[in-house]
């Protein structure tokens, strides 16, 4: 996974929209594509810009693609970002607010 790939597949709205999407659960290629305004070789575009980032991955079910969200790269990913940007998760925030530490 590189952060540049990663956050390069992030930049598009589509994508993102995607991502979005795809947290209910693995969709069918053909059903993602419906639900936007672009045509079917951009959509395409879109979801091997995603899976190169490692955001997504693709499984094939006879002459259907199902795509389904990578959790665990995009669990790191926030991670990384949380960690970039000095924030803690709630958790964290809990634990240092309880030892008296200042919490942002």
């Amino acid at each position: 996974m590189c952060m540049s790939d990663v956050f390069q597949a992030l930049a598009h709205p589509v994508r993102r929209d995607v991502l979005r999407r795809l947290r209910k659960g693995p969709i069918s290629a053909g059903d993602l594509a419906d639900g936007f305004a672009v045509s079917k070789p951009t959509m395409s575009r879109h979801f091997a810009q995603l899976k190169e980032a490692g955001l997504i991955s693709q499984e094939r079910q006879g002459t259907t693609i199902q795509y389904r969200l990578n959790m665990s790269v995009t669990e790191e990913i926030m991670t990384l970002v949380m960690a970039a940007l000095d924030i803690a998760p709630a958790s964290q925030k809990s634990i240092r607010r309880a030892k008296g530490a200042k919490v942002k």
